[in-house]
């Protein structure tokens, strides 16, 4: 298993810094967030270290989002985000791959989004697919 001696959430799964930890597999753990946005908010992480999900092997993704169900459960949020940021312009603060699970119980508790839709149409998107298939 890769880590980093330098990352804050290689730290938490050396137990090194403390966390309040709900679950733990082989390859993740799953703790409350010590700035949440709303009660409950949990942030996941493999136990493998690599800054952006692209990076990370696929046999360390093996529970991530199965854990996201049990914590979205355990906590027994109705209605909630599961959020997951690569890269500072998408507002990751902690350089390695973590996911949010954060309750919404309110309008104005948890995750609030201004989603910005860009204009497009059935070419322009033709275009991108064709494009992106070529990758």
């Amino acid at each position: 298993m890769a880590s980093n001696p330098a990352c804050l959430f290689c730290r938490i799964v050396k137990r090194e810094i403390p966390s309040k930890v709900l679950f733990e597999t082989e390859h993740s753990l799953a703790f409350l967030d010590i700035g949440p946005l709303s009660d409950g908010h949990t942030v996941i992480i493999p136990k493998h270290h690599a800054q952006f999900l692209h990076e990370l092997p696929d046999a360390e993704m093996i529970d991530l989002l199965p854990t996201a169900k049990k914590v979205a459960q355990a906590i027994g949020c109705k209605e909630y985000n599961i959020l997951q940021n690569n890269g500072r312009l998408a507002h990751q603060a902690v350089d390695h791959v973590h996911f949010h699970v954060i309750p919404k119980p309110s309008a104005d508790e948890g995750l609030v989004m201004d989603w910005k839709v860009k204009e497009t149409n059935s070419d322009q998107l033709e275009a991108l697919r064709k494009r992106y298939l070529k990758l």
